[in-house]
């Protein structure tokens, strides 16, 4: 996978992550998928609740690991409706995400995808994917490296 580096940051805390990721949501734009990656406890919902933020969600969001899927409302950001909180935790492949229906969430106009444990589904992951690597660096330190999907 060909993938050009944008920018790596450090997180010491929860507040911290989730800050980074609503500064990131903030300029995001409608059609985009984003790959998180990480260890199980790295901090990929924390990334996901402060990513909502950013989009001006008020709702609790929380990791969608049995439900495989959460949408919620946008509101107030021009050509951007809805934000998909895809959890692939407990999905094999992109073949059984392909029937769970993943492929209708990819290519949304009006909406952003932002999918946990991404790697499951990554030969299906369309060009221009931004891919946030999220790694544990002792404690509740975690570095953040933010990448494109080039295409």
């Amino acid at each position: 996978m060909n993938t050009s580096a944008l920018k790596e940051l450090e997180s010491f805390s929860e507040a911290s992550t989730e800050e980074m990721a609503a500064e990131f949501a903030k300029d995001i734009l409608p059609g985009t998928v984003v790959a998180l990656y990480g260890d199980l406890g790295a901090g990929k919902t924390v990334f996901a609740r402060g990513f909502a933020r950013g989009l001006g969600i008020t709702e609790t969001v929380s990791s969608p690991t049995f439900t495989l899927m959460q949408e919620y409302k946008v509101a107030g950001k021009p050509r951007l409706r809805w934000f998909y909180h895809l959890d692939l935790y407990r999905i094999e492949d992109s073949k059984a995400a392909l029937v769970f229906g993943v492929d209708e969430y990819l290519s949304g106009p009006d909406s952003v995808l932002l999918i946990e444990w991404a790697e499951r589904i990554e030969d299906i992951l369309p060009p221009g994917t931004m891919r946030v690597e999220i790694s544990h660096a002792g404690g509740d330190k975690r570095k953040i490296k933010f990448t494109k999907i080039a295409g």
